[in-house]
């Protein structure tokens, strides 16, 4: 794994398909170095990340895990914050996310992407009552994990 600020250039295009979730911070969102919270970008990171878990889940999650959170550049008002999520492990009732975070943002004469952040988040399929319970039957196939 590089540290952050290697290798940004060849890490600065996002992966193929749409985003699981596109949002632009706005002021309110910045904390006091005029960078955007980085609470903001967590809590958006887990419900781009719940929204392809529950795809597969097929109804309630629960986050139980955040089992890596890496900020590798500040984002900024204006940005345009892409999450890109995909399953990485299906287990018999949770399922591990990773989601990689790209901004696109203009340098005063094109627009650019970086990638700011990574995660890895892990939810739990629960009941009605909040009780864990057990995955559809096939869920690593559609999840694209066969064997997992």
């Amino acid at each position: 794994m590089t540290s952050p600020g290697e290798g940004e250039r060849a890490a600065a295009v996002p992966p193929a398909g749409p985003p699981a979730l596109r949002m632009v911070p706005m002021p309110a969102d910045v904390n006091i170095n005029g960078d955007v919270f980085g609470g903001w970008i967590m809590a958006q990171a887990d419900v781009a990340g719940g929204i392809t878990a529950r795809r597969i889940a097929g109804g309630r999650l629960a986050t139980v895990a955040v089992t890596n959170f890496l900020f590798r550049q500040p984002v900024s008002v204006g940005d345009v914050v892409s999450f890109y999520a995909r399953i990485i492990k299906v287990g018999t009732s949770s399922i591990t996310v990773d989601v990689e975070v790209f901004a696109e943002r203009h340098d005063g004469v094109k627009f650019t992407q970086v990638r700011v952040t990574e995660a890895q988040l892990v939810y739990v399929a629960i009941d009605s009552g909040g009780r864990k319970r057990v995955l559809p039957a096939g869920a690593a196939v559609s999840a694209g994990l066969e064997g997992a």
